[in-house]
């Protein structure tokens, strides 16, 4: 029986990743010639992590602010479809494989019962449990898993005392997990990861205050009938008021947070983990992502992008709201690995 396993895990090592070598060189070849043609201005963004970090998180924090303004539905609706499975690869990679929490049997146990105690009903606080399993497994001080249980511990009488707008902060608050993982990375010998930082916190202030409210006016980014998705149905499922304008502004604020989401998850992260400053080529960087979490994973992602492809194809509400209903396990995932990797002090990029 024991053998099982040890041919199981060869058969996987020995199983081949996706084809994708053959239009990841192209991509290369026209990265190149643009970096030659950019030369010798972009040297400094080649060799200088900080500096790239901070002018493509700008620009990108910047493009999801002003496009989810203009077409929230729009966002809503194709965002998950597309980054949504490799964002969950990213999660991870980055949430588990990196750190090697998948060879920690207990650890795995403790984010299974808080991801199935949250899709039980339990909602946030099967979540906070998974986070105190965690803490109760780590290998930290006992003062410092007693102060983490001590926060989760208030966090969840917190969540059931406010019930059902417990669940609906997380809908919210778990964008700006992503965005806190990433701001606690890495060390920096610089401030320029405050540029982004910023801008979606001003971002976020934008919204809320209704400043960027006549981009959605103007160009009916409200109504989307393509979509089959209703912007009213979507807002009382994030929403704490009914339809209005602040409900609107509720619902604008979730679209650019989760883009923001994607943006750290596929593009910031990896650029800040990664222990050479230069970054990879496309090549390369698929070749790390599947020693980092095997040919399976990437197998099951690619024909689960394809499924959901297909399916946006004959309806792209239902694909949405199919990818929410499977992937809801990533922000309760994302929340106990954020509680362990504090609780041990991990620092991922170096």
């Amino acid at each position: 029986m024991a053998a099982i396993p040890v041919e199981l895990a060869r058969v996987l090592d020995a199983l081949p990743p996706p084809p994708l070598a053959g239009l990841l060189a192209p991509l290369d070849r026209a990265r190149s010639a643009l970096l030659r043609l950019l030369a010798p201005r972009a040297r400094l963004l080649v060799v200088s992590r900080d500096h790239r970090v901070a002018l493509v998180g700008s620009c990108l924090m910047v493009t999801a602010l002003l496009s989810t303004s203009a077409l929230p539905l729009w966002f809503l609706a194709l965002g998950p479809i597309v980054w949504g499975i490799p964002h969950i690869v990213s999660d991870l990679r980055y949430l588990v494989a990196r750190p090697g929490f998948h060879r920690r049997p207990w650890v795995l146990a403790a984010m299974l019962a808080g991801i199935v105690g949250a899709g039980f009903g339990f909602g946030l606080r099967g979540g906070l449990v998974g986070a105190a399993g965690v803490l109760l497994v780590a290998r930290a001080s006992l003062p410092r898993r007693a102060l983490g249980l001590a926060v989760v511990g208030a966090l969840f009488a917190v969540a059931q005392w406010a019930g059902p707008m417990a669940d609906l902060v997380f809908a919210h608050g778990h964008n700006a997990v992503g965005v806190g993982l990433w701001w606690a990375w890495r060390r920096r010998e610089g401030k320029l990861h405050w540029i982004p930082l910023a801008l979606f916190a001003g971002g976020c202030a934008l919204i809320l205050s209704g400043a960027l409210a006549p981009l959605a006016a103007h160009t009916g980014g409200f109504v989307a009938p393509w979509t089959h998705l209703s912007a009213r149905t979507l807002a009382a499922g994030l929403s704490p008021t009914p339809w209005g304008p602040m409900a609107r502004r509720v619902l604008v604020l979730y679209a650019f947070a989760q883009s923001v989401h994607y943006v750290v998850w596929l593009r910031l992260v990896p650029e800040d983990d990664r222990p050479s400053p230069t970054p990879r080529s496309y090549l390369q960087s698929f070749r790390a992502l599947r020693a980092d979490v095997g040919a399976l994973v990437l197998w099951a992602a690619l024909l689960g992008a394809l499924a959901l492809a297909v399916w946006a194809a004959t309806n792209v509400g239902a694909a949405r709201n199919g990818y929410i209903q499977m992937a809801f396990f990533h922000g309760y995932l994302e929340l106990a690995a954020a509680a362990l990797l504090w609780a041990e002090g991990w620092r991922l990029g170096g």
